[in-house]
């Protein structure tokens, strides 16, 4: 019994007040004895009638207490059933001990005793796991100062509602919090959050050449009106900034719609358009998840030009730290105007003249594209007595011809110099340009990218995620052949008179005829335009062959790694070379082409060990279908008929990442156009 209860007014004062009361009685019986008695009796009667009282009001209070104490268990129990939230206790074994009725009527059931709690919270696995783990590292280590488990929090739905579970592993004990309202309203504002895009016209000065003002007009209201239709199908506000321009404004739950459906507009308008000698096509850049609508609007401007790098008719979403691609299925338009290649080339030629030296790099394992263009641009230097370089380093089988050549004119082979040359020799004033690639990582030298001041990057392949974004000038055009066709056309603009020695014709010639396969693929007005350029002044047709043809054991070998085809989805072929077997990548690329030359055969995809120990991937397509979309999935690039790829691993292994690639895209929107 609490003191303060026992310390009342009759407490142990009162025992004191009895005991004084006792010697006064004796005192008073030593003067009248029949008076101390009467005393006696009655103090001892008064004392009996206290002790009665005290022990009846103990025996009170205890009763009390008991009852009190049996009320507030009870009331606690059914507080604990009847509170707002579930509690799961469970054993060793993981099987349910106990639950309160709020947890029972969760799962729709009034006990969960017995139920293995893994079955009915499959989503809490993983934490058991890791607790698992934590005690397993806890037996390992005896020392005193042991971590405790900590709590775990997951999100579950049951039945369409949302919980949070808290695992309490010292105890094993579970709380289920009832989130769906805060769940519903996060999702919500996640749905809601602003995306801003923008739609483009990209080749409308193309499709509309040779129409007077009313066709024109005509085919831009009609192309028009299938984007306003598709606009509010998908709930998007639409503004129109100019005759091809188009500002979108949506939320995330459209985005989400729009990227479901593939974008489906892109197709749409082009088989619209497709009686025309250029058919429509459409570019959208489209950005979500900035902080700022200042910061959207530069995003969505910046995958627009994503796009438009890499051929146009396609979308391009950035999404946080996510870049999509969506179709991209044609090849890009071929722009008729030269204007372009007038103001690359004059802003080309202050930019070598401002420059005490220009250091010209390709991309490691350079090809006759690369090295063609590079001496192009050595010779643009040269016009302006600008001292200029070829980065180069290393053999490489693909060019030993080319080089060999090369080597006959003693002035034009002493341009070359190593990376570490390069490096020696650059300055603040030095001029960078970049031909064949836009990736830092795939040049000749990364560190001569970072070093550099002022970059200038040429290239013509679809642009990629990675790219030279700090470069002064860009010269990225996917419409054309090779870079070498856009170096010939910089030729013709960036001096009045360009005298090139028929070497350095022909090595751009040779550029030319390689990437374009004898001028049979991937070729434009532009490029025999080029071509007949380059012929004109001196270049040697009768030399390119003799640098582009195969030795027998080349043949054979080719021979060798094609009898190992097989054709999937009816026009795809794969080859994957035997375990062990080492090929050469510009032999992979080779027969990757010649098996396009093959009946029925609308792609190729080779695969082979090189001698590096990495597996190469070429792929090759006859524009029906894009090659680069795929290499892009595994990791590499390109063009929409011409990528590649490289991984870790085995043939076999890479073959089963490109087999599930084809399988997604085919199963998303078809192989082939």
């Amino acid at each position: 019994m609490p003191k303060f209860l026992q310390r009342r007014w009759h407490g142990y004062h009162t025992v004191w007040a009895f005991m004084l009361l006792l010697v006064l009685i004796i005192i008073v019986s030593t003067y009248n004895w029949v008076l101390g008695v009467s005393s006696l009796f009655l103090a001892g009667t008064l004392c009996f009638s206290m002790l009665k009282a005290e022990i009846s009001f103990r025996r009170k209070l205890v009763e009390y207490i008991n009852g009190l104490s049996f009320r507030i268990k009870r009331v606690e129990g059914e507080a604990v059933s009847m509170l707002p939230l579930g509690i799961i206790l469970y054993g060793e074994d993981r099987a349910i001990e106990w639950n309160n009725r709020y947890a029972g009527d969760i799962f729709s059931r009034k006990s969960l005793v017995g139920e293995p709690l893994p079955e009915l919270l499959p989503d809490l696995m993983s934490s058991f796991q890791g607790t698992a783990l934590v005690k397993r590292d806890l037996s390992r280590d005896s020392s005193p100062k042991e971590p405790s488990l900590k709590d775990q929090r997951v999100e579950i739905a049951v039945d369409e509602r949302y919980y949070q579970v808290v695992l309490i592993p010292s105890e094993r004990l579970l709380y289920l919090y009832d989130i769906t309202e805060l769940a519903v309203l996060r999702e919500r504002y996640e749905e809601e959050k602003l995306a801003l895009g923008i739609l483009l016209m990209d080749n409308l000065d193309e499709s509309a050449q040779g129409m007077d003002d009313q066709q024109r007009t005509s085919l831009i209201a009609k192309v028009t009106s299938e984007i306003t239709e598709w606009a509010k199908q998908f709930d998007v506000y639409l503004r129109r900034l100019s005759s091809e321009r188009y500002l979108m404004m949506l939320n995330h739950r459209s985005l989400q719609a729009l990227e479901e459906s593939r974008f489906v507009i892109l197709d749409e308008v082009r088989e619209m358009t497709a009686n025309l000698k250029v058919p429509m096509t459409l570019s959208i850049g489209l950005a979500f998840g900035a902080e700022s609508a200042s910061e959207l609007g530069a995003l969505a401007q910046s995958s627009l030009d994503m796009a438009l790098g890499r051929g146009g008719d396609q979308a391009a979403v950035k999404a946080g730290q996510r870049l999509s691609f969506y179709g991209g299925k044609s090849n890009a338009a071929e722009k008729r105007t030269r204007v372009r290649a007038r103001v690359i080339a004059h802003a080309l030629r202050d930019l070598m003249q401002e420059s005490d030296r220009v250091l010209i790099m390709g991309h490691r394992t350079p090809d006759i594209d690369s090295v063609g263009a590079a001496i192009g641009l050595l010779k643009a230097a040269g016009m302006y007595n600008v001292e200029a370089n070829i980065v180069m380093e290393g053999p490489n089988p693909s060019i030993t011809r080319m080089i060999e050549e090369i080597r006959k004119d003693e002035e034009l082979y002493k341009s070359f110099i190593s990376t570490e040359q390069a490096l020696q020799v650059m300055t603040e004033h030095t001029l960078l340009i970049v031909v064949d690639t836009h990736k830092a990582s795939m040049t000749m030298e990364p560190r001569l990218v970072q070093y550099a001041s002022r970059i200038v990057v040429v290239d013509h392949h679809r642009r990629g995620e990675e790219f030279i974004n700090d470069a002064v000038l860009v010269y990225l055009e996917p419409y054309a052949s090779s870079t070498c066709e856009l170096v010939t056309e910089l030729l013709q603009y960036i001096h009045e008179k360009v005298h090139l020695t028929p070497l350095e014709a022909t090595m751009l010639l040779a550029g030319i005829t390689v990437d374009t396969k004898q001028f049979a693929l991937h070729t434009g007005s532009r490029t025999f335009e080029a071509a007949g350029f380059l012929r004109r002044i001196g270049a040697d047709t009768i030399l390119i062959q003799r640098m582009l043809k195969e030795d027998l054991q080349e043949y054979l070998s080719k021979a060798e790694i094609i009898k190992h085809a097989r054709m999937v989805y009816d026009h795809i072929a794969v080859v994957v070379t035997a375990s062990g077997m080492k090929i050469p990548q510009l032999l992979i690329a080779q027969t990757a082409d010649t098996l396009l030359g093959m009946t029925n055969v609308l792609a190729s995809f080779v695969i082979s060990e090189r001698p590096d120990g990495l597996i190469g991937i070429s792929a090759r397509s006859l524009g029906r279908m894009n090659v680069q979309v795929v290499m892009e999935k595994l990791g590499g690039g390109g063009h929409l008929s011409n990528a590649a790829a490289q991984l870790e691993g085995t043939g076999k292994e890479a073959e089963a990442r490109l087999l599930e690639v084809l399988a997604e895209i085919e199963a998303k929107e078809g192989l082939f156009e």
